[in-house]
């Protein structure tokens, strides 16, 4: 068997400045292709600071579409070998993509390759496992200079290879090429196929990521297969991963979304937001039209819902006018106007010149308000628990969300306290609401409402249970 060992250098983005292939047989290197690539873009400063390579020595050299055909041929009918396969590999094949041309070949990863044969060092970084090894690397960070390292390791690794490791990788069932490279295929095979919320750990167990799914280990290989560059990052970070089961998709979107509140994961970015600075409320003016409006949620006592700044409330209330027929002059969209724009291009219903009623117009507005409102104050939503012996449910008591939580079936509920018990308490905001209001829409026959105002004393939220913790 031919092996191809290949490592590349970057821009620190996804375009190469400089590519070695060193084609192997086992024994020794039998053929080699290395030069700089033009990446067609400036080279950061700090890669530059890493490996060397800068703007000048680059300036002159060939574009990848002009080596384009050399790395096709050189790497034919080979196994593309390399230290983390996967970013090296996806890289090229993305360089190909650029082109209208494919790139397939199959891999192997000396990262996953050495954690197996050899286990038991604390780091498998190219540059600390050769140090361990006694492998000499001379000019590091360049691509000739790691590549050559590689080859001395996968020998190592073929050498020591008593246990069929290698083939059994290159197994077309089997994940090993997939894989992120710190993470064994033992905790992969450990995820289950069912609802519930993953946490992707990096190699200091630090959550850094936090999803839901409704087949956890379908979820988790789908971002193994996305190549674009946050998923990539992402994968090459992942060490461990550990999961809860939920039971159903409802507890699981909750979960997940109070997790990322809680724990600030760095791949969860755009969900991590916290501070809810805009409140929506309505009120009368003096001729018994009910505005909508906005202001900073400290000044507004019972909003109808919150909004994390100012443009998105104004994009949900353009949403809201547009959706129930509502006046934008009145839902505070146009201000120091007569008529509403909507009226002059006749598209109003008329409150503007009182061609429309006030208790008409009001009705609408009510209509509107009810659409992001719970139906009744106090609340329990029914579902599937983790097994068959149990039912989960998430709870809201006066018109907050409490949390969730999972009871026997053979438990007869006779209070909201039989609720409280059993608990996992969860922080009640807008996106949790947004959850349950969503849910409702498509699941109206699962909510089951509590008599009357529920009023519960401290002492019982401090026995609140710590299932997920």
């Amino acid at each position: 068997m031919m092996y191809a060992v290949i490592d590349i250098e970057t821009t620190g983005g996804d375009k190469i400045t400089e590519i070695s292939i060193l084609v192997f047989d086992g024994e020794k290197i039998v053929d080699e292709f290395t030069s700089l690539v033009n990446p067609e873009c400036t080279i950061p400063y700090y890669i530059t600071t890493l490996t060397g390579i800068n703007d000048a020595m680059v300036a002159n050299a060939p574009k990848f579409y002009q080596i384009a055909k050399k790395v096709l041929e050189i790497t034919e009918n080979t196994v593309f070998v390399a230290h983390n396969v996967n970013f090296d590999y996806n890289i090229i094949q993305k360089e190909f993509k650029t082109l209208g041309a494919s790139f397939q070949r199959k891999k192997l990863c000396t990262i996953r390759l050495s954690r197996k044969i050899i286990p038991g060092f604390k780091s498998y970084s190219l540059g600390k496992l050769c140090t361990s090894l006694k492998i000499p690397i001379s000019n590091r960070h360049r691509a000739k200079g790691d590549a050559e390292a590689t080859v001395i390791l996968f020998k190592m690794l073929l050498e020591k290879d008593t246990t069929n490791t290698i083939n059994s990788f290159l197994n077309p069932k089997s994940k090993e090429a997939t894989l992120p490279p710190l993470l064994s295929k033992e905790v992969f095979e450990t995820l289950p196929k069912k609802e519930g919320v993953y946490y992707f750990r990096n190699s200091e167990n630090v959550v850094i990521y936090v999803g839901k799914a409704n087949n956890i280990r379908q979820r988790v290989l789908s971002h193994l297969y996305d190549k674009t560059k946050k998923e990539v990052n992402m994968c090459l970070e992942i060490a461990n991963i550990t999961f809860t089961e939920t039971g159903n998709e409802l507890l699981a979107l909750l979960l997940e979304s109070s997790e990322i509140k809680r724990i600030y994961p760095k791949y969860n970015r755009a969900q991590r937001r916290t501070a809810e600075s805009i409140a929506l409320f309505t009120y009368e003016d003096r001729n018994g039209i009910t505005h909508i409006a906005t202001n900073k949620i400290k000044f507004v006592t019972n909003p109808i819902t919150k909004f994390y700044n100012a443009t998105e409330a104004r994009v949900f209330i353009e949403k809201f006018c547009e959706e129930f027929e509502l006046c934008p002059k009145y839902c505070h969209l146009q201000s120091n106007v007569s008529n509403c724009f909507h009226y002059q291009i006749k598209q109003c219903k008329g409150i503007c010149k009182n061609e429309e009623s006030v208790d008409s117009y009001n009705k609408r507005v009510h209509k509107a308000i009810q659409s992001v409102q719970y139906k009744t104050e106090s609340f329990v939503i029914n579902e599937k628990g983790r097994n068959d012996k149990e039912n989960a449910f998430a709870l809201v008591l006066n018109g907050v969300y409490k949390g969730f939580g999972y009871i026997d079936k053979t438990i007869k509920i006779e209070s909201p306290n039989c609720y409280m018990n059993v608990i996992t308490s969860m922080k009640d905001n807008r996106d949790s609401k947004r959850i349950l209001n969503w849910y409702l829409k498509d699941n109206p026959d699962k909510l089951v409402p509590l008599d009357g105002n529920v009023a519960l004393e401290k002492s019982e939220f401090d026995m609140l249970s710590t299932l997920f913790n």
